[in-house]
């Protein structure tokens, strides 16, 4: 029988502001997160790449990648979760979703978004000179 595992949190309420916006911004990836990836990690199958592994604590820690537009990727970076198991104990630890500066940000203020990307608030000059480039190379 495949041992079932309990989710805790780093710190939770840091975890579900980010977990909110991906779900605000990003439909897709909080329905993959909520209804396939979840079951899977509470099941046993650990998915993404493992990052480390404790022998002292018998535990691993990973990083999964979350889907979301390439554009979005290029501009702010991969949003991933980030999560360790403790083998013995039966605990998934969430840990965080990174970008964290961005998904933090979405979650104080309403951002905007051009062309189809988050555009954050304290830099958006940046953020929109990196779209109208990416855009202009791939034509």
């Amino acid at each position: 029988m495949k041992q079932c595992y309990v989710f805790e949190y780093l710190n939770e309420n840091d975890f579900k502001v980010k977990e909110r916006t991906v779900r605000k911004y990003n439909m897709l990836a909080y329905k993959e997160l909520t209804f396939d990836y979840y079951p899977k990690l509470r099941s046993g199958i650990f998915l993404g790449d493992k990052v480390e592994e404790n022998e002292e604590e018998k535990s691993v820690s990973y990083e999964l990648k979350l889907s979301s537009d390439q554009l979005f990727e290029k501009v702010h970076g991969e949003m991933r979760l980030h999560y360790t198991v403790y083998l013995e104990k039966g605990i998934i630890l969430l840990t965080n979703i990174t970008p964290e500066e961005i998904l933090e940000e979405g979650h104080r203020m309403e951002l905007e978004t051009y062309k189809g990307v988050m555009i954050s608030k304290s830099n958006p000059k940046k953020d929109m000179f990196k779209v109208n480039l990416l855009n202009m190379l791939q034509k």
